[in-house]
């Protein structure tokens, strides 16, 4: 099932709305087709680059190895492992459909 992500859902599920470097430091990574603050200069961030370009999906929530090593292994590291694994979970819910409140 593939879920309709609002303009401010990210491929990855963050709520780019919700960020404090929206509307300031980053457009959102729809607007700047992964290609946000924290990508390398020039590049899409690597879950952009796999969802979007690689596999062709409109969001990671059509992948089937979702929560996958790339998502996993892209992380603020102003988070504690608790707070960054709550977000995965958030985000991943957001995908499916459920009802993630979080990032």
């Amino acid at each position: 099932m593939v879920i309709m992500m609002s303009e401010n859902v990210s491929c990855c599920g963050s709520d780019c709305g919700t960020c404090s470097y929206y509307g300031n430091l980053c457009t959102g990574c729809n607007e700047a087709s992964g290609k946000v603050f924290h990508a390398p200069e020039g590049k899409e961030c690597p879950i952009y680059h796999c969802s979007k370009i690689q596999q062709g999906f409109a969001s990671c929530g059509e992948c089937k190895n979702l929560p996958c090593e790339i998502i996993l292994g892209t992380r603020d590291p102003n988070l504690s492992e608790e707070e960054f694994m709550k977000t995965v979970e958030d985000r991943v819910n957001r995908l499916k459909g459920g009802s993630g409140n979080g990032v």
